[in-house]
């Protein structure tokens, strides 16, 4: 794997908390920290654009008059074609 060194600003405010997480999450190798955090935040990202999907689905059924109770009947009749 092909690493790049690069730099991050963090405020003294920060810096307690970053340790911390860093030893935890990272076994005190802030790389390490750094790539566990770049998977959690991915799933985090990821869970919120799957919940923006889910409202702007459940608006659209609302706006159709559907309940949620309507969608499975609608995807086997979509399904079947």
């Amino acid at each position: 794997m092909a690493t790049k060194t690069i730099g991050f600003a963090v405020g003294d405010e920060d810096r307690a908390d970053l340790d911390e997480l860093v030893e935890y999450f990272g076994q005190g190798n802030r790389s390490a920290y750094l790539r566990a955090t770049i998977r959690i935040m991915k799933s985090v990202k990821l869970a919120e654009e799957l919940r923006d999907l889910q409202a702007y689905g459940q608006g659209r059924v609302g706006e159709q008059g559907m309940t949620l109770e309507d969608i499975p009947e609608i995807t086997r009749r979509i399904l079947k074609g």
